[in-house]
């Protein structure tokens, strides 16, 4: 495994505030290292689950050159939090003890926005493409999941990717299927170039480095998450989920292209 795959670990030592979005707490929070990160937490309501797909999406989202903050496992100890006066907030982070993982907080970072910012036919069809391999519902105009920082453009939380593990269904079904959610894609106009976009990804996205990318996967993560079975079978299922699906990307490649060309009709 290289360097460039694996991820440091942090310690939280201050809590900064609490994003509210959703029903999962996210919160910037400070570490040992004087950094401030997102932190995803594995006390919040889709447990680790959200925090899994947030870190195979986001390795394989910069594998593929696509700009994401450095994730990093954020240790919450113990004592942390005892002294929080907000009473669901202090739930959360007892529930949360151990490994969650971060995201460099981007400070001055804005929300994209496809009306003010046109971005190239190539990145626009990589950002698809990623999003229909990790069946992700959650890029669309009214939830982006973009930022702007530094006049580039940067890819964070894909905590609602690889949804088929929330339904218990057969991951091996779930990797043939098209992706219908594709249609309400902020970027699907401008992703004119899926095929030679394909082709690409297929070279990069090898068994070897799905497999690597998967064995990120903390084991007591993979062993709360009883979606197909031990620890051991869960993360063998993901692995095997992508793989599979990255072979027969032709499904999703032209439920895409279907989906786009009904949009400029």
């Amino acid at each position: 495994m290289t360097s460039e795959q694996q991820l440091r670990t942090v310690n939280v030592t201050r809590y900064v505030t609490a994003l509210r979005e959703g029903g999962s707490l996210p919160a910037i929070a400070e570490a040992d290292d004087g950094f401030l990160y997102v932190i995803k937490f594995r006390g919040a309501g889709q447990g680790v689950k959200a925090l899994i797909a947030e870190l195979i999406g986001g390795k394989i989202a910069a594998a593929l050159g696509l700009k994401i903050p450095e994730l990093v496992f954020a240790n919450l100890d113990e004592a942390f939090g005892r002294t929080e006066p907000d009473e669901e907030i202090q739930h959360l982070l007892k529930a949360s003890v151990g490994l969650n993982l971060g995201l460099h907080y981007l400070s001055g970072a804005v929300t994209f926005d496809p009306v003010v910012t046109q971005i190239d036919e190539d990145l626009a069809s990589t950002i698809v493409w990623l999003d229909c391999l990790l069946m992700n519902v959650d890029r669309t105009c009214r939830n982006t999941n973009m930022l702007m920082w530094h006049k580039e453009l940067w890819l964070i939380d894909h905590g609602a990717s690889l949804y088929f593990h929330h339904s218990g269904n057969d991951f091996k079904d779930a990797a043939t299927k098209a992706f219908p959610r594709v249609q309400d894609h902020v970027l699907l106009s401008q992703a004119t170039k899926l095929q030679e976009t394909d082709a690409r990804c297929q070279t990069i996205l090898t068994t070897d480095l799905i497999d690597a990318i998967v064995s990120l996967v903390p084991f007591d993560w993979l062993a709360q998450d009883n979606a197909f079975g031990s620890a051991e079978e869960n993360r063998e299922a993901y692995a095997a989920f992508l793989n599979t699906r990255i072979a027969q990307s032709d499904v999703f490649i032209n439920e895409a292209q279907h989906a786009r060309e009904e949009r400029l009709v």
